[in-house]
């Protein structure tokens, strides 16, 4: 190769460096459209604004007993490179419950090139519900002057709150609460609501209709767990224990 042809190739080299820089330059630069940078990746507040209200209409979808709800936006990872773009929409995950903390997707719609990232959010769910009134130690049966009722943030814990102390008194902790902690279908320990070999009553139900009838368990009926019943027929059911000798099922 000649000195000219290698003069060439090397100004091509530098063009094609220099050119890539810019590159990487504009897509830090463009990436700023939709998001604000103060050393981590924050979101601007129109779009912070956006992914709120997405995030408190889809919680609130079906919680009509909830008093209030707050939502606490994360930041997206501060090592993301993002290309430019005009246009960001916030958007609900599939199967993903604004319960907790949890995600909403943020997808680029209109730009030079199309991405997809997750940004992190906690939403908090308020509402009453039972809590202990003192430290209880594990092993403890629950009694009246234990439990009190407060407002706790349901989303806090993925074990449903109790909030009816029917369900609770004469109940044993399987784990300590702390005082003011909130009292969680999870604390308990479980009920055997029938034996292996008792009768049971079985309720079949399905969308406008229900049938009951009786069988005899094959397995011990638990809170919480699956459950077998032979028919006198000699059908084997798997369904729900619900109540003392009683197990429910779906059709």
């Amino acid at each position: 190769m000649g000195i000219q042809a290698r003069s060439i190739h090397f100004l091509r080299v530098c063009a094609r460096k220099a050119l890539q820089a810019v590159v990487r330059v504009t897509l830090a630069v463009g990436a700023a459209g939709a998001f604000a940078s103060d050393g981590a990746v924050s979101l601007e507040p129109g779009l912070e604004q956006q992914v709120r209200q997405l995030a408190l209409a889809s919680a609130r979808h079906g919680m009509p007993g909830v008093s209030r709800m707050e939502i606490e936006v994360g930041a997206l990872d501060a090592r993301l490179r993002l290309a430019p773009c005009q246009r960001v929409e916030p958007y609900l995950p599939n199967a993903t419950r604004l319960w907790g903390k949890t995600r909403i997707g943020l997808r680029c719609t209109q730009g030079t090139a199309r991405w997809n990232v997750f940004l992190p959010i906690t939403v908090r769910v308020f509402g009453t519900a039972l809590v202990a009134t003192s430290a209880l130690p594990a092993g403890s049966v629950l009694a009246a002057a234990d439990l009190a009722r407060a407002e706790v943030d349901l989303a806090e814990d993925s074990s449903v709150a109790l909030g009816d102390s029917a369900l609770a008194l004469g109940r044993t902790l399987v784990q300590p609460l702390k005082p003011g902690q909130s009292l969680r279908q999870d604390h308990l320990k479980p009920r055997q609501w029938f034996a292996a070999g008792e009768t049971v009553r079985v309720l079949a139900s399905g969308p406008g209709f229900s049938v009951a009838g009786e069988g005899q368990a094959l397995t011990p009926g638990v809170e919480g767990q699956p459950a077998r019943v032979r028919t006198e027929g000699g059908r084997v059911l798997t369904g729900v224990p619900v109540a003392e000798r009683r197990m429910e099922l779906a059709l």
